[in-house]
Order: structure tokens, then C-alpha cells, then sequence
């Protein structure tokens, strides 16, 4: 059955533009699995509209901290309760296995419980030691009307990582989803408004990113920006961003280095590499996609690696034995696919394993990718350098730990790093030295809702998730309280 949206503003579908619609077929069935709305600037103005009263006039920012987070318990139990709804919903649009998409519904209600505990915990400072008569605060209040605009590849999970945040903090907010993958947002703020959202405190409008994105960013009602995306498009939001002085933070792009030690414990190394670089396909922004292996242990590495790559299951999303499901789009596979026709014609690396697109399954589209390994990757090249976004593993090697942590550091990005030793000296000078927003060490693709998340360099700035995640939906307001007489600096006018 197709899935018809309308955009949900004001706790109500919607439609003020234009009545066209975006249809989305599933990219591994190629079945029309969804249509929605293709918004404008006429419904992103009636939903900034609709959050900039709930927040001027609305009940939610004059919320105890304690209604708040009741009310967004209550979202976190029904986003547990609709499992099936939202993993079947993610499956069909985003082409990823069902395993993983039941875990991303999980880890969006466990961001938001954490998110209601926080708005109890929100506090500001006071400061008694200025002068007797005096008395200052600093208060931590939301910043307005936050915006918010959400990738593909982990639609619900990112959507967590920021929607129950901003709310929490007071904020109401005006989402926009991937035009690819908007049904779990929508289905998302329906089930906020049943736990009893206010109206207008959580608006979605659906749309393309040069129509509704840019317009929210443009946007001189909404108070800030928080973007999940490209660096391409996070510089241009950087600039939309003068025109009215607005806020922003950006998870951007990543090129992350996986490096095995030799004194690692290799089979958790050649584990940790293969969810690092296949979950999903590539398709993460944290994503493995430079192994860097020490020369002693590089080929028995390689061997062992190739063995566990050969057993991974690709085929339907839906079937909850599959490892690899399905790329986005055609347009993305043709993207990935140039990467690895370049990298093959050329004297910078040499193809190990895959390479080629397939079609699994009668029923299944051609929209797949071979897990693909390029060995003898040239520091520099194409292939070491950009963000390929898919199924394809850049292998280097090395002799010292100094030139592992230099080939790791050695890109514009800096989100992510790995390093798998035994050695506690490694890991801390790995844990220190490595330039990225994370640092994982003997695990990856790992975290907690208390631990801040985001990058550094062409990575972007801000974080979602923790304490540094919840402040960056507030504002600080000094507030200074003169209990005695005041001072005049002009005594002579009395």
C-alpha cells in the first residue's frame, strides 16, 4: 500500500503551495512505496508561521521542565510501541536491512527519554560575590524557533538526535526531512502531537532542499539551523545564515581513518572493520572507509578480511537475515560507481574484492553494490581523500604510529578516527593526536546519548547528543539585581 502525506503544521496535514507530489519507490524494490508533498515557500512560511506563535504565545516554552519531559516520556514509549510502522516505513524508503532499522527506531527512543531527562536538569548560574547589594544570574533559555533539516541515510535516528534536544531546551521547531525519506518524520511528529505536543511546537515540511531548505535558511522568523548533510550544502548554509544572523550548527561530511595496529586484537579489528565500513553500505558519514594497517599484520589482516567480506548476505532490506541492502538512489550508485571506475583505471589502488553493481534477486532492483576493497591506496589519491559515501574501502599501510596518526590527519575532514591496539600508550596518543570529533578506540560506530557527537575542520560545528548537544539549542542571558541604592555616575545632577 502507498503512503499519501500531506505536510503536518500546526499539529494538522496541511497544504498551502502547491499540490504536486514527490513519489518515493523503494530503491531495492523499486515498488511506489510513498508520495509527499513537494513543498514550497508558501508551506514553509505557514509552518515558521505556526512555530513562531507556539513559541511567542504558546503554552510549551512557559512549560514547567517537568510537563515538558513527561510529554516527551510519552513520545519515547510511542515510538517504541510503533516499531513495526516506522522500521517497515524506513525500510522501504532508505533500502537498509531491517536489523539495523529497528535498531535506529530503538536508539531514536532512548535519544528522546534522554532528552526529557535533561529538560529537568537545565540550569543556570548565580553569582553572590560581587558587591553586597548586588546579585547576578545567568540564564539558559531556548533560542527561539530552531530549523532543522535531516538526511537519508539514518532519517529517524538523526531526527532524535535533534528534534526531542530542541524541544527539550523549550524550542519549537520547523523540520525538514530528505525528500527521499520523509515518511518516519512525518509519522514521528504525529506521534508527538498524540503524546501531546501543543500545536505548532513540531511543524514538518516535506520538499526539496533548493525550495524548502533554502527558504527556512533564509528564513528571518527561525532563530537558528541545525543541519545534517553535505559539506557542500553546509557552506551554503553558512552563507544564507549572514543574511540574518542566525545560529547555526552542521554534522557534516567525513572521511574516516580505521586503523589496525599490530598488536591488535585482529579479529575484533577485521569485526570492527567491516561494521565500520558496510553497515549501511557505506552510506554513513562515520564510516571506516581508510583502513590503515601496519605492515607486519596488513596481508593476514587482508586475508581474514576478504573471508568475513565474502560472507556478508546482500539482497532484500526486509529480510532480517540480509547484511547489505540497497544504495538510495540511482543517482547516488552512479556517484560511487565513477569512484570506483576512477580508482580502477588508475595507478593509485588495485581492487581486491568487488567493484561491480548487482542485482540480487528477481524481485529486487539493480540497485546494489559488491562490498568493494581497494588495496594500495596512494595517500593523496581520490579514493583516500573524498567522501565516497558507499560500500567502498580505501586499504594504506604503515610503519609508526607518528606516520598512522599522519595518514589519519591527512583530509579536510576531521569527524571520526578508530585505532584498534592493545597498547595503552597507542591508545592515548591516538585518543589525543587524531583530529576529528571522535575517537574511537578497540570499538566503532559506537556511543551513548550522554556522549556530544560532531566534528571538526570541513566536518562542521556544534554537537547533538549530551550536554553540549542540549545547550546548543539555548541562549545566555546575564541578568544582574541591584538590591540597594544605584550609583550615579553624574552626582552633581541630583
Amino acid at each position: 500500500m502507498t503512503r499519501q502525506y500531506r505536510h503536518f503544521i500546526d499539529n494538522d496535514w496541511q497544504i498551502h503551495g502547491s499540490a504536486d507530489v514527490i513519489e518515493r519507490h523503494s530503491p531495492a524494490t523499486g515498488e511506489l512505496t510513498a508520495k509527499f508533498a513537494l513543498g514550497d515557500a508558501t508551506d514553509l512560511n505557514a509552518a515558521v508561521a505556526a512555530a513562531r506563535a507556539a513559541f511567542d504565545h504558546g503554552p510549551w516554552p512557559r512549560m514547567t521542565a517537568q510537563e515538558r519531559a513527561a510529554v516527551l516520556f510519552r513520545l519515547a514509549d510511542l515510538i517504541e510501541a510503533n516499531l513495526e510502522l516506522l522500521a517497515s516505513i524506513e525500510i522501504a524508503e532508505v533500502g537498509k536491512p531491517r536489523r539495523f532499522v529497528e535498531a535506529d527506531v530503538r536508539t531514536a527512543a532512548a535519544f528522546t527519554r534522554h532528552a526529557a531527562s535533561m529538560a529537568a536538569q537545565v540550569h543556570g548560574e548565580a553569582y553572590n560575590n560581587l558587591v553586597p547589594q548586588k546579585t547576578a544570574m545567568v540564564l539558559r533559555q531556548p533560542v527561539g524557533v530552531a530549523g532543522i533539516i535531516v538526511p537519508w541515510n539514518f532519517p529517524i535516528e538523526i531526527l532524535a538526535k535533534k528534534v526531542p534536544f530542541a524541544l527539550a531546551s523549550g524550542c519549537t521547531a520547523v523540520v525538514k526531512p530528505s525528500e527521499l525519506t520523509s515518511g518516519s518524520a512525518l509519522e514521528f511528529a504525529r506521534l508527538a502531537a498524540e503524546a501531546g505536543l501543543p500545536k505548532g511546537v513540531l511543524n514538518i515540511v516535506t520538499g526539496t532542499g533548493s525550495a524548502v531548505g533554502e527558504a527556512m535558511t533564509l528564513h528571518p522568523d527561525v532563530n537558528m539551523i541545525s543541519f545534517t548533510g553535505s559539506s557542500a550544502v553546509g557552506q551554503r548554509i553558512i552563507r544564507n545564515s549572514a543574511e540574518t544572523i542566525k545560529r547555526v550548527t552542521l554534522e557534516l561530511g567525513g572521511k574516516s581513518a580505521n586503523i589496525v595496529f599490530g598488536d591488535a586484537n585482529l579479529e575484533d579489528a577485521v569485526e570492527g572493520t567491516l561494521k565500520a565500513i558496510f553497515a549501511f553500505q557505506g552510506q554513513c558519514c562515520v564510516a571506516g572507509s581508510r583502513l590503515l594497517l601496519q605492515h607486519d599484520i596488513a596481508d593476514a589482516f587482508l586475508a581474514r578480511l576478504l573471508e568475513r567480506t565474502a560472507e556478508l548476505r546482500i539482497g532484500d532490506p526486509d529480510d532480517a537475515r540480509t547484511d547489505i541492502g540497497s544504495m538510495i538512489s540511482v543517482p547516488h550508485l552512479q556517484k560511487v560507481m565513477g569512484y570506483v571506475g576512477r580508482a580502477r583505471t588508475s595507478n593509485s589502488a588495485r581492487l581486491i574484492v568487488g567493484g561491480d553493481q548487482l542485482r540480487p534477486a528477481e524481485n529486487l532492483t539493480d540497485n546494489f553494490i559488491l562490498p568493494t576493497i581497494f588495496d594500495d591506496v596512494t595517500p593523496g589519491s581520490e579514493l583516500f581523500a573524498e567522501e565516497v559515501f558507499g560500500p567502498v574501502l580505501a586499504v594504506s599501510r604503515f610503519e609508526t604510529v607518528d606516520e598512522a596518526i599522519n595518514l589519519a590527519n591527512s583530509t579536510t575532514y576531521g569527524l571520526a578516527n578508530t585505532a584498534w591496539t592493545s597498547d595503552l600508550h597507542t591508545a592515548m596518543a591516538a585518543s589525543h593526536r587524531l583530529n576529528s570529533g571522535l575517537v574511537w578506540v578497540n570499538t566503532t560506530l559506537d556511543g551513548a546519548p550522554q556522549l556530544p557527537f560532531g566534528g571538526i575542520k570541513a566536518s562542521g560545528f556544534g554537537r547533538e547528543l549530551g550536554n553540549a548537544g542540549f545547550e546548543d539549542f539555548t541562549e545566555l542571558k546575564t541578568v544582574i539585581l541591584n538590591a540597594g541604592r544605584f550609583d550615579s555616575v553624574f552626582p552633581g545632577a541630583a
